[in-house]
């Protein structure tokens, strides 16, 4: 058997990640003669450039983030995406729902907390330019804290925001008490909607050498995600059987939110989840290439590859929302 797939995560082990357990523990990944090796991530953003390293082959990673390195890199061999999970970008800038700010450019000369290298900071700039806020007074305040320590900081007024997922911040208020409706969202799905979010991304080496186990590494996770679907109960005791620690209600809920929204996107009803309409992939690298000043602008094809796709009639349009 060819050696271990060497798979870097978004984050630590979460609700959102079943898919990847449930291919797993039903063989499906071994139904292709793949094994992997999951290694927890600290961002989504940061997969990116370890599967870039060479250090991994292949990552749930950040498709905007992606477009910023291939831009930064344009003759470098750089991972292309295969299947995009998140539609319908996840990003957000919480606040107390009770509270003054409520609309982006009340956050004009506010604090905010951030996780390092959060994706939703590092897609700041497009929604500044997006909304007309006033960014210049903003003071960003990187805070390593646990997201539930940080959203009932919010809630007390220690700041007036802060970057995150709209579903990890959910789970997080549920983690600390709060009610997830205790929180008002600034979405970039709303105010950004060229966005997307988590893609798996493979390395140029793997598609190269060994693309039969890409297309099969992404075939086991679209069928993993019908099972997730059918018993969100099953799929996160696959993520409680590898850290028992987990809060089941919270990663449940978080799980179940990512279904609704960060996969709900109305083009997969027409598409099906894990492709994009071509004309929105391609607003997107125009946005980042002008919003990053980027050297070059990527083209759309060397950020995503199709071919690795399942067929038509095996992709999942079930999640789709009317638009």
């Amino acid at each position: 058997m060819p050696s271990p797939l060497r798979v870097i995560l978004n984050t630590f082990l979460s609700g959102p990640q079943a898919w990847f357990f449930v291919a797993e523990d039903r063989g499906y990944f071994a139904d292709h003669g793949i094994e992997v090796v999951f290694t927890p991530g600290d961002t989504l953003a940061n997969a990116v450039p370890k599967v870039a390293s060479g250090a991994y082959d292949i990552g749930y990673g950040d498709m905007n983030a992606l477009i910023e390195l291939h831009g930064a890199r344009p003759d470098a061999a750089n991972p292309v995406a295969v299947f995009i999970m998140h539609n319908a970008s996840p990003y957000t800038i919480a606040v107390a729902a009770d509270g003054p700010i409520r609309t982006p450019k009340d956050l004009a000369g506010q604090h905010l907390l951030t996780h390092p290298n959060d994706a939703a900071l590092r897609m700041f700039p497009e929604f500044i330019r997006a909304t007309g806020l006033d960014a210049s007074g903003i003071a960003i305040i990187e805070d390593r804290r646990h997201h539930r320590d940080l959203t009932a900081a919010i809630l007390r007024g220690e700041a007036a925001g802060l970057f995150g997922f709209v579903n990890t911040l959910a789970s997080a208020a549920i983690e600390a008490g709060i009610a997830p409706a205790d929180l008002r969202h600034f979405e970039w799905r709303q105010h950004v909607p060229a966005l997307c979010g988590a893609a798996i991304i493979a390395s140029p080496d793997l598609v190269a050498e060994r693309p039969d186990t890409v297309r099969g590494f992404v075939s086991a996770v679209n069928r993993a995600v019908k099972d997730v679907i059918a018993d969100p109960d099953a799929a996160v005791e696959a993520v409680r059987r590898r850290d028992p620690t987990i809060d089941v209600a919270a990663n449940k809920a978080r799980l179940m939110g990512t279904l609704a929204l960060e996969m709900a996107h109305p083009e997969g009803a027409r598409l099906g989840l894990g492709d994009i309409d071509p004309l929105r992939l391609d607003e997107a690298i125009d946005l980042i290439t002008a919003v990053k000043d980027l050297p070059a602008r990527p083209e759309s094809g060397r950020i995503f590859d199709r071919s690795f796709l399942p067929p038509d009639g095996e992709r999942i349009r079930t999640l789709a929302k009317a638009s």
